[in-house]
């Protein structure tokens, strides 16, 4: 259990992807350009064997953005998509309507 304090500290935010594409070297990873409303991030997100990178230019994600970044594959990640682990693999989250990109999530 955390607490509600704790809880509060997750940055989590809507993104709109601009850019997506294949990591080298990865089947797995995908770099995503992300915008953040108020600035642009690069996400590196391991959904590539479910989703194709052109599928998901113009989609809205929801966003981890204050975690701390991690290099993955050479490529260094400044956030983190969120996805559901499912059998059949990542199912990635989404707004149910289009809001702007920035939006904090509560």
């Amino acid at each position: 259990m955390i607490s509600h304090e704790d809880f509060l500290k997750l940055d989590l935010r809507v993104g709109k992807v601009l850019k997506a594409e294949r990591v080298e070297e990865s089947k797995k990873m995908l770099r995503l350009e992300v915008d953040l409303g108020d600035e642009r991030r690069q996400v590196v997100a391991g959904v590539g064997l479910v989703y194709n990178p052109e599928d998901l230019v113009g989609r809205q994600i929801i966003v981890l953005v204050n975690l701390e970044p991690k290099v993955f594959v050479g490529v260094e990640s400044q956030g983190m998509l969120l996805a559901a682990d499912t059998v059949g693999g990542p199912v990635i989250l989404l707004p149910e309507k289009e809001v702007p990109p920035g939006t904090k999530i509560k």
